[in-house]
């Protein structure tokens, strides 16, 4: 896919949300993909882009640096979110200074299985980022990165895991994260954007006056 189309298929995610995406996974046979409540804006309200899976752990000690942080972040491409996982203990993945590598990039944004840090940069720079949680404790000497570009686990929002793999599509905003696997990308967008379409109507004619019924009897269930 070329770098014009990926960036409208992310233009067009942007004007819809979790809850229809959700829904229209649902719909498709597709469930389970939204994610645990656990991860909610840190900066930024509306995260959209393709998948860059990093995965790390806990470590004891060790280098001054993560040259294998520097390394994975140095492969994202333009429109490209940042996917993160591992066993954090406490400490950051990344701060401000990562982000703003990442965002010359044409990185999006990063969702976290853990914590971040420099909140308020991240936000002045409009890097978005959700995460578990956030904290001051860098990840020197205590969590490193292990891998990248491979598939990873992110705890879901009904009790099971979600598999995110590199290329699949991360939407996020105030009422959630869903994760669109990529064989599925184009067809629950055109879908998603038919029930937005189709809510403006449903909300133009309750404010018009429409009652639950006759909105019920007109459009379907709502």
């Amino acid at each position: 896919m070329s770098s014009q189309d990926r960036n409208g298929i992310r233009a067009r995610y942007l004007r819809v949300e979790t809850p229809n995406v959700s829904d229209v996974l649902d719909e498709l046979g597709v469930p389970g993909q939204a994610l645990s409540a656990e991860f909610v804006p840190r900066s930024g309200t509306r995260l959209a882009g393709w998948a860059f899976t990093i995965s790390g752990d806990s470590v004891a000690g060790g280098p001054p640096t993560d040259s294998a942080k520097v390394q994975a972040c140095s492969e994202v491409q333009d429109g490209d979110v940042t996917v993160w996982a591992g066993n954090g203990n406490g400490a950051c993945y990344f701060g401000e200074l990562i982000a703003l590598g990442l965002q010359g990039l044409g990185c999006r944004g990063a969702l976290v299985d853990g914590g971040v840090r420099d909140l308020a940069w991240l936000e002045q720079a409009g890097f978005t980022t959700f995460a578990t949680y956030r904290t001051p404790v860098q990840s020197i000497g205590r969590w490193q990165v292990q891998s990248w570009g491979q598939s990873i686990s992110l705890p879901g929002a009904t009790g099971r895991t979600v598999e995110v793999s590199p290329g699949d599509f991360i939407l996020g905003d105030i009422d959630g994260v869903v994760v669109i696997p990529a064989e599925h990308v184009v067809p629950v967008l055109e879908r998603a954007e038919a029930v937005t379409l189709r809510e403006r109507e449903i909300r133009q004619g309750l404010n018009d006056g429409m009652s639950l019924p006759e909105a019920i009897a007109t459009y379907g269930a709502i």
